[in-house]
């Protein structure tokens, strides 16, 4: 994806760090105590699922279990220094670069891991696409401003000119070595982990990213929260610095997939009885393999979702014109207008349904089958969606137009719990 255009010369500037790492002896196995990202944990089953794979998994730390939010953070800031007294974690001993690697079948994704310098410069450097919501900000910048932690990197993809030379000369040398750690995850996943730690190869890096530019394909709300944390400081020091994955896309193109809405208090039949009139609603066959490829064969040019929760799927596409012109803002520009994403919140949501925008009303799962399985033990609707295109994504970025939050999932993600950062070491 290229989200670069041509070189900048204000542009990334990543550097090193002592990044904290499990200690291999101290823990059943690594692949026992990572985990995805905190916005795609399916709660509460797979909470309780990597809760249990290891005393020590991460999710401990990315999402605390207490009565309170106070009481969580703190409960993940005591946690996090009690396995750095007891050992269960540790600093390298100099700050460095890394390089990551993720591979499964023919996906093969290497990027690097450092630490990305902060400001109001960052505007037009880092493009986000996506708008967020303040309350997942703000509990997410309570969490690392009480545990004085990055406890997962953002994934950031840049293109770089795709010639082997720069950064990605340096990732294909370090890739040759020894890595510091190696592991398998149960979503069959291979993860393997160098440290760069000759200033010579840094400095290529460096110099490389800095005339680059990047989109943030995964962690909008981290992205937030860093500067946030940033804005709270009086002086310079590590809250000027945030951490990240940058992946070359132009070596290694992700994967763009959707995320799927969990309507908790709307029973399908009647969200179908408010579609009456208004949207071409129809049956189509399961399981839900064949529901989707129904979904992503729908006319491109129409807006699609598919309806689930009530043992069947519907197929809702061609919106009424009218409708879509009195629901949908006017100040965007059509690519956005057009969005699946944009209709389903200003439309359906919003007009239609009339559903409040709050989290005991929305959830956000990434996975199809759990948004289902979820809908249908709740009785509840699960809104299936189609992934954007990336192009799509990269244009209106480049804009400064952000699309509704959560439109995308980019991925693949990288493992939490490889790599963390202590504000308080470096």
């Amino acid at each position: 994806m290229n989200t670069s255009g041509p070189a900048v010369s204000r542009g990334l500037r990543l550097t090193p760090f002592r990044g904290l790492r499990y200690v291999p002896e101290q823990v059943g196995s690594l692949a026992a105590v990572t985990s995805p990202p905190y916005d795609v944990v399916v709660r509460p089953d797979g909470l309780h699922h990597l809760e249990s794979a290891d005393p020590h998994n991460i999710v401990r730390l990315i999402l605390p279990q207490a009565d309170t939010a106070a009481a969580r953070h703190r409960q993940a800031a005591d946690t996090l220094q009690r396995w750095l007294t007891e050992g269960v974690l540790a600093p390298d001993p100099e700050p460095v670069l890394y390089v990551y690697e993720q591979r499964a079948g023919d996906i093969l994704q290497r990027g690097v891991i450092g630490a990305l310098a902060l400001s109001p410069a960052s505007e037009g450097i880092v493009l986000p696409h996506e708008d967020v919501m303040v309350d997942i900000v703000a509990d997410r910048a309570d969490l690392m401003r009480t545990a004085a932690a990055h406890l997962e990197p953002l994934l950031l993809s840049y293109a770089g000119d795709g010639r082997l030379n720069g950064a990605s000369a340096v990732i294909e040398r370090v890739v040759e070595r020894l890595p510091l750690l190696t592991t398998t995850t149960e979503d069959g996943f291979s993860h393997r982990l160098w440290a760069v730690t000759d200033p010579s190869e840094r400095g290529k890096i460096e110099s490389d990213l800095s005339r680059r530019q990047a989109l943030i394909a995964d962690g909008h709300h981290r992205w937030a929260t860093y500067l946030r944390l940033q804005r709270e400081q009086s002086a310079p020091g590590p809250w000027d610095f945030g951490l990240v994955l940058l992946v070359d896309t132009a070596r290694y193109p992700l994967r763009v997939r959707a995320i799927h809405r969990l309507l908790h208090r709307l029973p399908v039949s009647e969200a179908l009885r408010a579609l009456d009139g208004l949207f071409r609603v129809r049956s189509v066959d399961g399981p839900l393999p064949g529901a989707l490829d129904a979904l992503t064969g729908a006319t491109a040019d129409d807006n699609a979702f598919l309806l689930a929760g009530d043992g069947r799927f519907h197929l809702v596409d061609r919106p009424d014109e009218g409708l879509l012109a009195r629901t949908v803002r006017t100040d965007r520009p059509a690519a956005w207008r057009a969005l699946d994403a944009t209709v389903l919140h200003s439309t359906l949501i919003d007009d239609v349904w009339r559903i409040p925008d709050a989290p005991e009303h929305i959830a956000y799962i990434h996975d199809a089958a759990a948004a289902v399985e979820q809908a249908e033990r709740h009785g509840a609707t699960a809104v299936l969606m189609r992934p954007v295109r990336e192009d799509t994504v990269r244009d209106l970025a480049r804009q400064g137009v952000t699309m509704p939050r959560k439109s995308t999932s980019f991925g693949p993600k990288p493992a939490t719990g490889l790599v963390l950062r202590s504000l308080d070491i470096g």
